[in-house]
This record gives C-alpha cells, sequence and structure tokens, in this order.
C-alpha cells in the first residue's frame, strides 16, 4: 500500500529544514551548496503551510494556546470555567509567564513560529510573477497574524518584524496601534484587489487549496472585522473600509477558513485545543468546563446547541482520562460551571459553595466532537461576518437589512456546528425554526447581535476573537467575579489586553519602555489598546 503523505506535517518538516538552513552562520556556503535550500530553489508555498498551522497555536506543546487563549480568555469571557489552581484568567490575577506566551519567546510563540515565516514568504515573493497569488495570499495571512498580536498587546512590533535575517534588525520599534491598523486595512484592500484567476499555483495552502475566489471572500471578511474594531476611535474609516466590501464577504459555511488538524504529526499536527482540555497537560479534562454564564444564555431560548455542545459525566475520574461513552447530553440537565471558583479552603471562592453544586462530574463539558485531536481549529467563519454586517446595517444602514444579516447569521452559527462532526449538526429545518423564533428586536439589536457574537466565537473555541468583540462592543453585559484574592491584577475589573513580556526590558530595552509607558491606563491587564475606548 502507498503510504500517504499528510499535507501539514509534510509541509512543516520542509518549511523547517529552510528555516534552520537560513539560520546559518555560514552563508555564503549554504548559497553556493547545489544540495542547499535558497530562495531560488525552494518553493515558497511550504512556509505558508507552516504560518498556517502556526496560527492556530504553537509546536512547542501548545503552550500559547494553553495559557492565552484557554486560561486566560476562555475564562475571563465565560465561555468555560475550571477550579485547577494555575488556571489565572477569570481570577484577574496577572502570570507574566502566561501573559508572555502568545507573543512568545525566540523560539517559540507568535514572533518566532507566525511572524517569521510570514514576513520570510511575503519578502521572498514580491518581486516574482509566479508568486503572485502567494504573495497576495501571504499579505492576507500576515494582516491576520498581526491583527491578533495588536488586539492582545496593542502597540506592536510590525513594521520592522521578523526582519533580523533579512535587514539585520534585531531590536524593531514598536507601531502604534492606528498606525498598524491603517497599514493592515491598505493591506488587505491591495491583496484582495491583485488576486488573480491564473496568477500563479498555490502549494501549501491547508486552508482553501489555492481557491482564489474563496481568499477573496476570506480576504474582504477580514477587512469586515478589522474595520469594525474601528467604530469607536475613527468611524469615519470604519465606514469606508466596510463600505468597500459590501457584497463581497463570505456567502456560506461552505466558505469558513478553518484547518482540519491530523494525529500523524503528534503534537505539531493535533488540535491545539484538544491537547488541553483533554489533559494532556494536566487534569483539564475533568475540571475544565463550560461556564455557567454561556449554557444559562443558551438555555434562555431554548437554544438547540446546548444539546448538541454540552454532555455531563464525560468524565468521571481526574485520574481517569478514558471519556465515558454514556456521557449525558440532554439539555434539561446540563449545568455550566461558575467563574472564579476553586478548590482551596476559603469557602466563598470554593465551587462546594455554588448552590447547585452536586459533584464536578454534574458539570457540562465540551461534547467530545468539539475537543478531537484532529479536529478543525475555526479561524474566520460566514456566521460572524453575517453579525456584523447586521451590525453595520442597524449602525449605518449598509449592506442590507440588520434583521435578514442576523438570522441568516443565527442559522449558520448553528448549521455550521456540522463541520466538528454529523453528532454535533443541526438541521436546516431546526435552524429555520430557531431563527423564525428569536428575530431581532431593533430596540436591543447591539446587544442581541453582539452576543450571539459571543456564543458563537465560544463554540468555536476561538476565545482571543470573543475577547476582542467583547471589548469593542461592551457585550454582553459581564459581570465580573469580583477581587478573588489581594493578587487580583485589575480590582475585580475584567482584564482589558495582556501587559507586555517583562524580557522585552533586556533584549528591547529602549523601544519596550516607550511602548509600555504609552499604555492607556498602563502596561498590565487593565489598561487599554488603541481601539478599547
Amino acid at each position: 500500500m502507498k503510504k500517504m503523505i499528510n499535507p501539514i506535517a509534510s509541509g512543516l518538516v520542509v518549511a523547517l529544514l529552510i528555516s534552520t538552513s537560513s539560520c546559518t552562520k555560514d552563508f555564503e556556503k549554504i548559497n553556493t551548496n547545489p544540495y542547499s535550500y535558497s530562495k531560488d530553489n525552494f518553493n515558497p508555498g511550504y512556509l505558508l503551510t507552516t504560518s498556517q498551522l502556526t496560527y492556530t497555536g504553537s509546536t512547542d506543546f501548545a503552550y500559547d494556546t494553553w495559557r492565552s487563549n484557554l486560561i486566560y480568555a476562555s475564562t475571563m469571557m465565560q465561555g468555560l470555567s475550571t477550579v485547577v489552581s494555575y488556571w489565572a484568567g477569570d481570577k484577574y490575577v496577572l502570570n507574566e509567564a502566561y501573559t508572555a506566551s502568545y507573543w512568545g519567546t525566540s523560539a517559540v510563540g507568535a514572533y518566532a513560529e507566525q511572524v517569521r515565516n510570514i514576513v520570510d514568504l511575503v519578502e521572498n515573493t514580491k518581486d516574482d510573477n509566479k508568486y503572485n497569488n502567494l504573495h497576495q495570499i501571504g499579505r492576507i495571512w500576515k494582516v491576520l497574524i498581526f491583527a491578533r498580536l495588536t488586539d492582545i498587546y496593542g502597540d506592536i512590533p510590525y513594521s520592522e518584524a521578523g526582519k533580523g535575517y533579512t535587514n539585520k534588525i534585531y531590536t524593531p520599534k514598536y507601531d502604534k496601534q492606528q498606525d498598524i491598523y491603517n497599514d493592515m486595512l491598505k493591506e488587505l484592500d491591495e491583496a484582495v484587489n491583485t488576486l488573480t484567476v491564473g496568477g500563479g499555483s498555490i502549494v501549501g495552502d491547508v486552508i482553501y487549496k489555492g481557491d482564489i475566489e474563496k481568499w477573496k471572500q476570506f480576504g474582504n471578511s477580514l477587512i469586515l472585522r478589522l474595520a469594525m474594531r474601528l467604530i469607536k476611535v475613527d468611524e469615519s474609516k470604519a465606514k469606508e473600509y466596510v463600505t468597500k466590501v459590501v457584497g463581497k464577504t463570505l456567502t456560506s459555511n461552505d466558505n469558513n477558513a478553518y484547518l482540519k488538524h491530523d494525529v500523524s504529526g503528534a503534537r505539531v499536527t493535533q488540535n491545539r485545543n484538544s491537547q488541553v482540555l483533554l489533559g494532556d497537560g494536566g487534569q483539564e479534562h475533568y475540571y475544565t468546563k463550560w461556564s455557567k454564564t454561556f449554557i444559562d444564555y443558551l438555555k434562555k431560548t431554548n437554544d438547540p446547541r446546548l444539546g448538541k455542545i454540552a454532555v455531563t459525566k464525560l468524565y468521571l475520574s481526574d485520574s481517569d482520562k478514558k471519556q465515558n461513552a454514556d456521557f449525558i447530553r440532554n439539555p434539561s440537565v446540563q449545568k455550566g460551571m461558575p467563574n472564579g471558583k476553586d478548590l482551596g479552603a476559603k469557602p466563598e471562592w470554593n465551587i462546594a459553595s455554588d448552590p447547585a453544586y452536586t459533584n464536578m462530574q454534574d458539570y457540562s463539558s465540551p461534547h467530545p466532537d468539539l475537543i478531537r485531536r484532529d479536529g478543525p481549529t475555526f479561524i474566520l467563519t460566514y456566521a460572524e461576518t453575517e453579525l456584523l454586517w447586521a451590525e453595520a446595517a442597524q449602525r449605518w444602514g449598509l449592506g442590507g437589512g440588520a434583521a435578514d444579516h442576523y438570522k441568516k447569521a443565527l442559522k449558520a452559527s448553528l448549521t455550521y456546528l456540522s463541520e466538528y462532526s454529523s453528532d454535533v449538526a443541526i438541521s436546516e429545518a431546526d435552524a429555520e425554526a430557531y431563527a423564525i423564533a428569536n428575530p431581532l428586536n431593533t430596540a436591543d439589536a447591539l446587544n442581541q447581535i453582539n452576543s450571539q457574537y459571543w456564543a458563537h466565537t465560544i463554540t468555536m473555541l476561538d476565545f482571543y476573537e470573543t475577547w476582542a468583540n467583547w471589548r469593542r462592543t461592551g457585550y454582553p453585559n459581564l459581570t465580573s467575579i469580583g477581587v478573588y484574592w489581594q493578587g487580583a491584577a485589575t480590582d475585580g475589573v475584567i482584564p482589558r489586553r495582556f501587559p507586555y513580556p517583562i524580557s522585552e526590558a533586556s533584549e528591547n530595552p529602549a523601544n519596550y519602555k516607550a511602548a509600555s509607558a504609552a499604555v492607556s491606563g498602563g502596561d498590565k491587564l487593565s489598561g487599554r489598546v488603541w481601539w478599547d475606548k
């Protein structure tokens, strides 16, 4: 039997080879060695594969996903809840190593694993017509990467980032977030409009397999997302770019952007969220649950997602990581765990003080098909896009009717679950019935739209985006847990950003010092990025 090669794993291996070669000090020898990789004999599409894969999380035990997406963002946004002692997010306690995990180090994290590769890709394809489409896709993906970084930290190295090898820039300046957003929107607009059918084949694209029309829709949908971030700080620019993409964004769940993981490459290619929530590094499998806030939200309208994504008695012991095949998915027994609880000695914080507490098994866990090792990581979806259009229509009358976009979004946020598995799928008929029974209320439209955005991105397990949109809009109105203990870093306020890594003070001192001093509200969890007014 012929052995099949997984495209993610094989692309990553080749990309790592070129990355390793490019770091050698013996540059002249490498570039004259006929057996070595160089710009002239290496297909840069493999850098795209690596950048796409590492955007879903680090290859180093997914520490960025574990610490940033799950420990902090998921619990701050009350999508998940846990009593695991080192999960600091919904206790509003600062763990500087954890909040620095997304930024990373010289070896792992966003700058090392995402930025470095995508900058190399963009730089090495910009003057070669046969790579025109790859270059434009690289520009789009580069914006996606930097958008999350700047949304988390604020002012960041951007224009000079990733250019240590090509330009010998080892202490890059921190660009202002306003300048970064202006450039990202410009880059997206140019890249989308320069993509052409016949503009060069794409190798290494594990998202859309080189489908140019889908990439155009993706790029335009990303413009919509980023433009809407600006509603409180530059509404005219927000409207300008939203207007540019009317009728040009994702058109159905068939065009959702996600990366389907694979188990063949072990931790390197497996789903990042799954590695954590299955308990690979601790007891998260047993002690991490859906939040009470989230489950109660679904219960309020008899949301059909409740009977699909939530189960009780999935694990029967904190020491046994085997899933119970007889888990219970009956919506009537689902119960979310309140945030801000622990297993400690103080009764006011101990989970046993929850009036609804019976035992840990009776709190709802994510359905096992949402946390499969070979499951998808969702990046940008049609439902998100339609919810943003509903908001744009409600605010400015752009792009159609708000109620129509909202209905489409609501249906898509239910039916997309089939992309996890058929076992959690919701039929078109059931989605239609639910959407008809829960129409947009114009008197409370912005709350309704963005609360659905919150719920949808929680089911995507993309808590970075949940957090960003909550900060942008203030919806839903989440209740803080208060001051958990004297080590809490925000006086009981839900965190608004991550502080800069303390390593920057020694590695890039002058630029770090200036950026840190410029953060509105201070370089801490309660400080704010530019667009978060």
